[in-house]
């Protein structure tokens, strides 16, 4: 008898549960509106960047009321909340922080009062909505000592421009203790930005979090960086997506898209990726995103360096198109508020960057009801923090008018609907909140009526349906399902059907099953991410059906992977495995193994740490006499030897932590000696031909099995010692003058590139930087320097080391458990080792189980004085070497 391949039953059992469903697939898909409203037709990318004929840029306020401002937030109605944060990244000493208020009561463009609304540390983040101000900040013990991060809310009933009282925390302990307390708020947690589905979105920087907690008492831990997610009272806090390194800020367009601009490993290149957030994303840092790029989702865009700041979604028809419906993105590098013009690509996007206005050392963006955008200048405030550095400018556009905002406390709810058509996404926001202040009933018939009314643009109906969602929660059930029967509107309905957990009673999987095979890709990862958030084992079925597509394919040995190229086919099976894993849903994972679509069953397999799985892959491996099949599980049995370890704060990866993958810091589980058992047996049978395979695994999975054997590994060259102490004891113009006239007269100077680079070597920079990627790893690199500072500032850099130390290259201090000392750079580090590079670029590897103290000191390594033998012109030919390296 013949047997029939699992692919097949799988397709009849899903048709078969579409077709007793009343729910069918759609045969047809209507982007038209969604695609024009990201298209950049008739806009001529080399017009952009703005100048005085289309920008009105003005100083608003200076470092005397906001001095080293981190980040700052304006109430749709005008009022400028601004992070002054005095610690900066790198600072440990309380006190020091507050958030305050500006008004412009005539917006006329100049500042009328301001207050200090309240006192807090290390502002990262700020949301003003009606009288309510969030606010995500560090916090200290009595002792001064960091406690964590806390996202609060403090009230102004009163509108006197002083907070009422003190806050009420939504989430506590959202970043960890031992990295704020042993480096400050550098990769902390940061910006905080609302949705129109009302969820708050976290952008979490790579120190990740232990046990934080909602008001709801939900606890979340997170190895490194990501999006969070919380209600605007505190609770249903969930990861929106993981695996990114030091994300700022998030941008949020009306249709619930997600973007943000975060960078790589410092010294690897600070190299900066936009990004398209999808829920339930892995975007793979570190551990993934170099070597296992077939299990991520990639990034848009690698930009090269940079240093990513706050970020905002432009949503107003009262700016120039060509400014307008772009995610903007703040880079404090560069100094630059970039355009990221998107261009819809099956699920997700393309995009081209483009300049727009140039500030210095921008930190954060944002714009109020009337269309009037606000921006935050570092301004050269150092990491931590200046109060003679800093400021905010305005800026509107050429013809732009003040039209007044509504006071929606005295609106209706009609009136409050009429506002969720408003042309600008802060307006409709604002309304959506108001409304769901007033009786859910009243606020759910009005916003139903919008969303149904196909005259309205799809920004409005969008709008309307997730407002719907939060007021009817499941009585609305009935009516978003009726919505989703509409093309354009099935992506969001169906969003607004599983966003919230608590109002899923009665939403049918049969529906998400159905859409999960629509002609729309939107509609199907909505679909798919629904699937996973129901948690009904019937949606594996179809989950299993999704193929994986010929893109996906594992980087060759030492190199880096497409981590940051579209590819909008891999998003659908990233996303069905996402699924799968989330509905644990082993056994049905392990019966598609024999199925002409095994590869996505692998897929999910390997983070399926479950005694069922390996037995069934091994039971598999023996049935099975596909090659290529064999050699596939053999890999996902390797895999799961296996896992992460648990993570508990007391460690970081630091700023170049070990991205070999495919976990940072692995833990033994129950299987693995099952595993590791059937792999020694496997290796002992094996013929001579089929050995390296276990020895490639060993490497590439970082097995750490002695007896699989291993791949020949390059030995690390050297560098050859420096002699810094005789290069600085010379003395020539640069070593005679102060620093003032040093940057003045090397600014009015040309330089010869061909010396510095001579000089680069012969004043002993080259001890310390690489200029080039494939160089030895030692301290700052300097291969991309030019596009991160600017001529004055690497002359500052050169002449006062200990001024700006580069985040990720302070000195350390190593003292070992037999009593030896080592002083550098951490090069390399992994859970159980580091590498240590002193000032003469000699490389020492230290088990980490032996290292009695760690200690991160204030001064650079890099020597004061070695640029004093130099005259201002080879000074100059340096600068000039340095700038051009990007």
């Amino acid at each position: 008898m013949s047997k029939i391949p699992n692919s097949i039953l799988g397709l009849i059992a899903a048709t078969a549960l579409v077709g007793c469903s009343k729910y069918k697939p759609s045969q047809t898909s209507d982007l038209a509106e969604l695609t024009a409203y990201f298209s950049s037709e008739g806009i001529v990318s080399d017009s952009i960047g703005a100048d005085s004929t289309e920008l009105i840029i003005t100083n608003f306020a200076g470092p005397d009321l906001v001095p080293s401002p981190s980040c700052l937030a304006v109430a749709p109605s005008g009022e400028v909340f601004v992070g002054v944060d005095m610690i900066g990244s790198l600072g440990k000493t309380p006190g020091k922080g507050s958030i305050m208020k500006l008004v412009d009561s005539d917006h006329d463009g100049n500042l009328d009062a301001h207050t200090e609304f309240t006192k807090v540390d290390n502002p990262r983040g700020i949301i003003a909505l009606a009288d309510q101000v969030f606010v995500l900040h560090t916090t200290f013990g009595t002792d001064s000592l960091a406690t964590g991060m806390d996202l609060v809310v403090f009230e102004d009933k009163n509108k006197d421009g002083v907070a009422d009282g003190p806050a009420k925390p939504l989430i506590t302990g959202i970043s960890t203790a031992n990295q704020l307390r042993s480096r400050g708020t550098d990769h902390s947690t940061n910006g905080i930005r609302m949705g129109i589905d009302g969820w708050i979105y976290i952008a979490v920087g790579d120190f990740g979090f232990v046990d934080a907690e909602d008001r709801e008492g939900t606890k979340l831990t997170m190895l490194g960086g990501g999006i969070v997610r919380v209600r605007p009272d505190g609770t249903g806090m969930e990861v929106y997506t993981h695996g990114t390194r030091n994300i700022y800020d998030v941008a949020i367009d009306p249709f619930m898209n997600v973007y943000t601009r975060g960078n790589t490993n410092d010294g690897g290149g600070w190299n900066i990726r936009f990004i398209h957030h999808i829920q339930t994303g892995e975007y793979g840092y570190p551990s993934l995103f170099k070597h296992f790029t077939d299990e991520i989702l990639p990034a848009l865009k690698d930009l090269g360096g940079g240093s990513g700041t706050g970020a905002y979604f432009m949503d107003d028809e009262r700016w120039p198109a060509k400014y307008n419906r772009v995610p903007m993105m703040a880079d404090w590098g560069k100094s630059q508020l970039y355009i990221h013009r998107v261009s819809m690509d099956g699920p997700s996007f393309t995009q081209q960057d483009e300049n727009f206005i140039k500030l210095s050392q921008i930190t954060d963006v944002d714009v109020d009801g009337s269309g009037t955008m606000y921006l935050a200048a570092w301004d050269g405030a150092g990491f931590r923090g200046s109060p003679e550095k800093g400021y905010v400018v305005r800026a509107v556009p050429v013809g732009w008018k003040y039209e007044a905002y509504p006071d929606l406390k005295a609106a209706s709810v009609a009136e409050l609907a009429d506002l969720l058509k408003a042309k600008n996404s802060v307006t409709r926001l604002d309304a959506q909140q108001e409304m769901l202040t007033r009786p859910k009933d009243e606020a759910a018939a009005a916003t139903l009526s919008i969303a149904q009314d196909t005259s309205l643009p799809l920004e409005a109906r969008v709008a309307a349906i997730f407002t719907y969602a939060q007021a009817a929660c499941a009585s609305g059930v009935e009516e978003l399902i009726k919505l989703s029967e509409e093309d354009k509107l099935r992506e969001f309905a169906l969003r607004a059907l599983a966003d919230q957990k608590k109002c899923i009673t009665g939403v049918p999987v049969e529906l998400f099953i159905a859409a999960a095979q629509d002609a729309n890709p939107r509609v199907r990862a909505a679909a798919i991410v629904g699937l996973g958030r129901l948690g009904d084992p019937k949606a594996t079925e179809v989950l299993l059906e999704v193929e994986v597509p010929a893109s996906a394919q594992i980087p060759a040995k030492d190199t880096e992977g497409p981590h940051a190229t579209p590819n909008s086919e891999i998003v659908l099976p990233h996303l069905a495995v996402k699924a799968l894993v989330d509905l644990n849903a082993v056994d049905a994972t392990m019966e598609a193994i024999d199925s002409d679509n095994y590869k996505l069953a692998l897929w999910a397999l390997r983070y399926m740490h479950d005694a069922k799985a390996v037995d069934g892959l091994i039971a598999a491996y023996t049935e099975t006499d596909n090659a290529e099949k064999k050699a596939e599980i053999l890999a996902t049995l390797a895999r799961l030897y296996q896992k992460e370890a648990p993570y508990d704060g007391s460690w970081w990866w630091g700023t170049r932590p070990d991205t070999h993958g495919p976990y940072y810091k692995t833990a033994d589980w129950e299987g693995s000696a099952k595993v590791k058992n059937f792999l020694m047996a496997e290796l002992n049978s094996a013929d001579e031909g089929q050995k390296p395979l276990f020895a490639s695994l060993n490497d590439r999975l970082r097995l750490g099995i002695v007896e699989m054997g291993t791949e020949t590994a390059a030995p690390e060259v050297e560098e050859a010692s420096v002699d810094l102490e005789s290069i600085k004891n010379k003395k020539g113009q640069v070593g005679a003058a102060s620093i003032e006239d040093v940057i003045l007269a090397v600014g009015g100077l040309k330089g010869d590139p061909a010396v510095g680079k001579t000089l680069f070597t012969s004043q002993g920079c080259i001890a310390c930087h690489a200029i080039e990627a494939g160089q030895v790893m030692k301290g700052p690199f300097m291969g991309q320097i030019g596009s991160i500072m600017n001529r004055d500032q690497i002359v500052e850099a050169i002449l006062k080391p200990n001024a700006s130390i580069s985040q990720g290259f302070a000195s350390v201090q190593i003292t070992t458990n037999d009593g030896k000392f080592f002083m550098g750079f951490v090069t390399a580090e992994s859970a159980e080792e580091l590498t240590i590079r002193d000032i003469t670029g000699t490389a020492t590897k230290l088990e980490k189980k032996n290292i009695k103290e760690r200690k991160e000191l204030e001064n650079s390594m890099m020597p004061a004085g070695l640029a004093n033998s130099l005259s201002y012109e080879e000074l100059a030919s340096l600068v000039t070497f340095l700038s051009q390296q990007k």
